[in-house]
């Protein structure tokens, strides 16, 4: 029972962590364009060079 007194403040700390980490992710705009990796991968020019 005396693990739960150091887990359960543990895990909202985790918790407040991540949720920190994912709020700025937002902030700085990692979120803004889910497509365009996706299709740059595609557009590749596999050419080779001259």
């Amino acid at each position: 029972m005396d693990i739960v007194y150091l887990l359960v403040p543990l895990s909202v700390v985790l918790a407040f962590i991540i949720g920190g980490v994912f709020w700025w992710a937002v902030r700085r705009g990692q979120f803004e364009d889910l497509e365009g990796p996706a299709h740059r991968i595609i557009m590749d020019d596999d050419r080779p060079e001259q």
